[in-house]
């Protein structure tokens, strides 16, 4: 069987994409061959990497890429993330897909410590497992929530 080339995609290319990315290898990776990248590249956030480490994901060897990057590869679908990202993505080079995450380094940018500033991490890192996880019966069913 093929596997589903699914590319997630974010603003930055930091953060919910990277760990999108790194779940689906992790945890659907004999269905899912799984890429991420940015309408822009921000490089990857440290603190995602941090959470996804804690969580047993390694994702520091992944890097931050654009969307032109990936020009004249295919995906089966393409999967955004943030309404930036599916209202200002330039071409989709798959079935386009939109499901949401907050963005933690918003969520926390007012927090008074670095444990509360991972708080939002840890929130959006599981609600992205949760979602990864349940991805091939959505697919099939056509669609997101």
């Amino acid at each position: 069987m093929e596997k589903m080339k699914i590319l997630f995609l974010c603003t930055g290319n930091s953060c919910r994409s990277q760990m999108a990315e790194g779940w689906a290898r992790q945890l659907k990776g004999e269905v899912i061959e799984a890429c991420s990248a940015g309408i822009e590249r921000h490089g990857v956030n440290p603190l995602a990497v941090r959470v996804m480490a804690e969580a047993g994901v390694d994702i520091a060897s992944q890097h931050s890429k654009t969307i032109d990057e990936l020009a004249g590869k295919s995906f089966d679908y393409v999967i955004t993330l943030c309404g930036h990202a599916a209202e200002t993505c330039p071409f989709s080079p798959g079935h386009l897909i939109h499901h949401g995450f907050d963005d933690p380094p918003r969520l926390a940018a007012g927090a008074r410590s670095e444990d509360e500033a991972l708080t939002h991490y840890r929130r959006v890192r599981d609600e992205i497992r949760d979602f990864v996880l349940t991805l091939t019966e959505i697919l099939n069913q056509g669609g997101t929530k």
